[in-house]
């Protein structure tokens, strides 16, 4: 019969304590001082042999090291079952048993805590629940079981309140301990709440155990004693001696815990707990010392400069401990608020007169002297990245070496020999410093600086590098004009007339904006630049800017100096009115085969053309279908040159009309104008107009030259004839004489004289006409409306056709046919929508107005304000578009506002206001403790939010990282500001007090010096497992050779009779 134990980590390491091999011999001969060999146990133990025979029936085994020398080893997993019982399950429905919230439960609970959950109903509907996995995953498993699956029962039980930190136990462990072994909530109150009522929730079971626990630690701290004495602070030092040596013995003496309050903290009581003897005794011997040295110690006062206090007290008050240490001599200092000079020495009489000599010269081992340094030589002196600064430290690593901003001295720290050498050292550096540096101010007003320090520092660096200068311009936060120049005297004087001479020209400078229509661009720009560069050439100081295709914007703006800005503007506005003048455009239809006609040979009619009437005239392209020929340039000259184009197509053109039925007219047609075309083509291109279907008109217009006019008519009354005169079953029909009326054309009337005459003039009525309307081509597409919805709106309110001419014809005229009565109202509505979309043309116009103003980039996102609210409030109160800068905009302080007039002026009124208030504001930096910024900022920055708006003011705290987290700066109007700070002040005041408190709560669960540094401490090298009486160590026995076969048999080998072995007799 076989066993398996499952071999745990825990167990393990108990069985091995890790001895590296090369060191087992020196373990087992006994070379190791440090283990005690009585202690190892012996190979017999460790590994006893197996019975030789099996006991005979009812004899009892005797125990071995099996049995009782190895204790057996645990499974790491174990399985635990809990029951809930009805009335306490939190859910009872049973419908939903294995899903709904109790399974999402119990998902989460195995995903949180690693342990397999296993629920069952038992038959009183309580739930059973069986947990498995490691010891602590159970644990918390049960605790998440209890507090979310078991409604939850609460109780309070009453201890002394100084007994709560041994329930809370070091770092929280027994408090977390209690918890999970009573899988129940613990809640201890406040170190400043003065409850002593610990309140416990969980379930009935346990609570009860809770109660219990908590009782038991109770009682076994009422055995405890705590006792306080009040003994005067000057006497503390003897009590605790020199580096807490006297108050160390005292507790291991007593093993008592004594408790002497640091020399920082000003109060009397000293501490004592522990056993009730072992505080007697304490208290017994604290008060021999203090009687003792009550009744022998005299004082001493001394005088000691205040600037000295610190050598005599010395780092960490390391020298006062020095002093009591060698003297037995307290030495006692004023606090450094108290403008006292005074140091008393208490102590034995005979041991004053030493310790004075040595507070004396630990006073004057260090001394303050400064050095005479402007404060713009300073860095000069500290040298690029503190280089010449670190060389005299090196040398004086004890001296301290000051620079105060905005003062004219160094200040030195240290040793007197040491602090008069670097003295010495920095005199000499300031001396040459001044012989051959020198700097200037010059004042330039802050919004020209930008343009100073130029695109990416160009300007600026130009000018560091060319005069060997150093030039600080002042950040925009500080609003100051004054710009500090710094170097070689020639070249601070050069560098201040060059930069001088930029602000003088900016101050000159204009920036103008000059509204263009951005068709003009590109013609002002020209093919490569060529125009815009003859403008630049004749103004070269003038820079001028035109925006992006994109962007669709008519804003030109020029810069540079005044009077050539003005200039600049003068000649392009001329420039641009000629172009308007000569931007005149004339459409003109021509039949496509006179187009060659109006060309002329080698191009030499449309060439003369051009020339003599000064204009630019396009005609399609040969493979288009388009016959229009666009004209452009002076009005005047755009109607001549139209003229004479025309009269080209005059003598070529003849105009011929046809009367052809109009029933015939679509079978002429044709299918999709198959047959029309066909004649047009044929006869030479020639134009064939039909009139509007169901208009009644038979007049049929030919145009084109007379041959091929001729040549069309014939075809097309051919056509028609045998159109007229086709076949019908089978028979030929004789021509019909146009003059007579046909049968299907005439309506015969019967009846009363004077009735038919009626019905007549009814049926007359009732004969669609047509009637020419003149309305401008341009508003000919806003009729028709978006996919002819418009169009057919007209016809069906006044129930009549609407013809528009199509596109390429550019004709004015619309026809509108329908009954005469209806007619007149139809023309009636369609002028009155004319006139509507002339006053919305106008309208448009107005709404397009444009103006621009300068914004520094800066106060762009306070225009904007919080999630758009600001402009969009802008721009609904004034009914405008406000159009801010892109990203790569060279132009990032411009903001376009489109709108009516009055608009767009109210509102760049209204943004230039916001301007003028950001530019009033103020910033001011102050120190809040980075411990309470989460807490003014509030959760998703409502808390910031509501005091910001309050105080009208903004608010920025420091990204992570920053170089002082504590640094925030306030920005708003000076009143507001100082409000502001004084309330950011008090809520620092206010949570820092929250703070500290937490923070002495939450002492005990930090972890303590020794544990944190014996967890980092590395371990020792292993010493393996070692026994005694190995059979290989005593007599002449070699231990097992691992590579025999004999040693080690494989299974199923066969096996000779050898020699018998260190591991016992062998049973194969």
């Amino acid at each position: 019969m076989s066993s398996v134990a499952v071999l745990t980590q825990e167990s393990f390491n108990e069985h091995r304590s890790g001895l590296l091999p090369e060191k087992a011999k020196a373990a087992v001969a006994g070379t190791s001082g440090a283990e005690d060999e009585d202690s190892l146990p012996t190979y017999k133990d460790a590994f006893p042999p197996l019975p030789e025979k099996p006991l005979p029936e009812g004899v009892q085994e005797t125990g071995n090291a099996w049995t009782t020398k190895i204790r057996p080893l645990k499974s790491s997993v174990i399985t635990q079952v809990f029951h809930v019982p009805l009335e306490e399950r939190k859910y009872k429905d049973m419908n939903q048993f294995g899903e709904g919230d109790q399974a999402k439960v119990c998902l989460d609970i195995m995903h949180k805590t690693g342990a397999h959950l296993e629920l069952s109903m038992a038959k009183d509907q309580g739930l059973s629940i069986m947990v498995s996995g490691k010891h602590d995953a159970v644990m918390k498993a049960r605790k998440e079981i209890v507090s979310r699956l078991q409604t939850q029962a609460s109780a309070t039980v009453a201890i002394p309140k100084e007994h709560h930190r041994f329930v809370i136990g070091k770092s929280g462990e027994k408090l977390q301990e209690l918890e999970l072994k009573t899988a129940t909530k613990i809640q201890i109150p406040r170190p400043e709440d003065p409850s002593n009522l610990i309140k416990i929730s969980g379930t009935k079971e346990g609570l009860e155990k809770a109660k219990h626990e908590i009782l038991l630690i109770s009682a076994e701290q009422d055995k405890r004693a705590v006792e306080r004495m009040n003994i005067e602070k000057v006497y503390h030092p003897f009590i605790t001696g020199a580096y807490n040596k006297v108050v160390g013995e005292l507790m291991q003496e007593t093993g008592a815990r004594i408790n002497v309050p640091p020399p920082s903290v000003n109060k009397t009581e000293i501490v004592i707990t522990g056993e009730k003897e072992q505080v007697a005794l304490a208290i017994a011997k604290i008060k021999k010392i203090y009687e003792e040295k009550k009744k022998n110690a005299t004082t001493i006062a001394v005088e000691v400069k205040k600037s000295q206090h610190k050598y005599v007290i010395g780092p960490k008050g390391n020298t006062l401990q020095e002093i009591l240490d060698r003297t037995g001599v307290s030495v006692e200092i004023p606090p450094l608020d108290s403008s006292s000079e005074t140091v008393i020495l208490r102590g034995e009489p005979d041991r004053l007169g030493q310790a004075l000599t040595e507070v004396y010269a630990k006073a004057n081992s260090y001394t303050v002297s400064s050095v005479s340094a402007p404060s713009w030589l300073h860095r000069f002196i500290i040298g690029k990245k503190g280089q010449n600064l670190a060389k005299i430290t090196q040398q004086m690593p004890k001296v301290h070496i000051e620079f105060t901003e905005g003062e004219d001295k160094i200040t030195l720290e240290g040793p007197t020999k040491d602090v008069q050498i670097v003295q010495g050292q920095i005199e000499a550096i300031v001396t040459d410093l001044i012989s051959r540096m020198d700097y200037t101010e010059i004042s330039v007003d802050p919004k020209f600086h930008r343009h100073l320090i130029g695109k990416g520092g160009a300007n600026i660096n130009r000018i560091k590098e060319l005069h060997k200068v150093s030039v600080r311009i002042p950040p925009d936060n500080e609003k100051s004009n004054l710009i500090r120049i710094e170097g070689d005297p020639q070249g601070v004087q050069e560098a201040k007339k060059e930069l001088l001479e930029l602000a003088s020209r900016m101050e000159n400078e204009r920036t103008k904006d000059m509204i263009i229509e951005q068709r003009f661009h590109r013609a002002i720009i020209g093919q490569k630049g060529e125009k815009v560069k003859e403008i630049r050439d004749k103004f070269p100081e003038v820079i001028i800017n035109f925006p992006d295709p994109a962007q669709k914007s008519d804003i030109v703006q020029l810069r540079g100096p005044r009077t050539e800005v003005e200039k600049c503007t003068k000649f392009m506005q001329k420039m641009v009115a000629e172009m308007v003048e000569n931007s005149f455009s004339v459409s003109v239809p021509i039949f496509k085969q006179f187009h060659k006609n109006i060309i002329g040979k080698g191009g030499a009619n449309i060439k003369k053309i051009r020339e003599e009437t000064n204009t630019k005239i396009d005609l399609p392209a040969e493979n288009s279908n388009s016959e229009m020929i666009i004209i452009t340039g002076k009005k005047a000259n755009c109607e001549a040159a139209k003229n004479r184009i025309l009269a080209i197509q005059k003598e070529l053109v003849r105009g011929l009309f046809v009367s052809i039925p109009s029933k015939l007219h679509n079978s002429l047609i044709g299918s999709k104008g198959r047959f029309v075309r066909s004649i047009m083509e044929e006869c030479g291109g020639v134009h064939i107009h039909f009139p509007t279907e169901g208009s009644g008109i038979d007049a049929v217009t030919i145009r084109g030259t007379a041959e091929e006019v001729e040549k069309a008519k014939k075809q097309l009354l051919s056509l028609a004839e045998e159109k007229e005169n086709g076949e019908a079953n089978g028979e030929v029909k004789e021509p019909a004489d146009p003059l007579v009326p046909k049968k299907c054309d005439v309506i015969v009337l019967s009846g009363r004289k004077e009735r038919c005459e009626a019905a007549v003039e009814a049926l007359k009525a009732l004969v669609p006409v047509s009637v020419a309307v003149e309305v401008p081509f341009e508003l000919h597409r806003y009729i028709i409306g978006q996919k002819g919805s418009g169009i057919r709106k007209m016809m069906d309110e006044f129930e009549v056709n609407i013809q528009v001419p199509a596109h390429e014809l550019q004709s004015d005229i619309i026809s509108i046919t329908g009954l005469a009565s209806h007619l007149d109202r139809a023309k009636e509505g369609l002028l009155e929508r004319v006139k509507e979309l002339q006053a919305e043309q106008e309208d448009r116009a107005l709404r397009s107005f444009k103006l621009t103003i300068t914004v520094e980039p800066k106060y762009h996102p306070k225009i904007i304000g919080r999630k758009g609210a600001i402009i969009t409030q802008i721009r609904n109160e004034h009914e405008v578009n406000i159009q801010f800068p892109e990203k790569n905009d060279e132009n990032q302080d411009q903001i376009t506002i489109t709108g009516y007039e009055q608009n767009a002026v109210a509102a760049r009124d209204a943004i230039q206001a916001i301007v003028d208030e950001l530019e009033e504001m103020i910033s001011e930096d102050i120190t809040l403790d980075s411990k309470v910024h989460a807490r003014i900022i509030g959760a998703r920055g409502k808390g910031i939010r509501k005091i910001m708006d309050e105080f009208k003011f903004d608010v920025r705290f420091p990204q992570s990282g920053a170089a002082d987290p504590n640094l925030v700066t306030v920005t708003g109007r000076p009143e507001h500001v100082d409000e502001a700070i004084d309330h950011l002040l008090n809520l620092e005041e206010e949570y820092m007090a929250d703070v500290v408190e937490n923070e002495a709560k939450m002492a005990y669960m930090k972890p303590s010096g020794s544990t944190a540094s014996s967890m980092e401490e590395p371990r020792g090298p292993s010493k393996g497992f070692v026994v005694r009486e190995a059979p290989w160590a005593t007599g002449n026995e070699k231990a097992p050779d691992m590579s025999s076969s004999e040693e080690f048999p494989s299974f199923g080998a066969p096996v000779t009779n050898a020699r018998s072995s260190p591991w016992g007799p062998k049973r194969f």
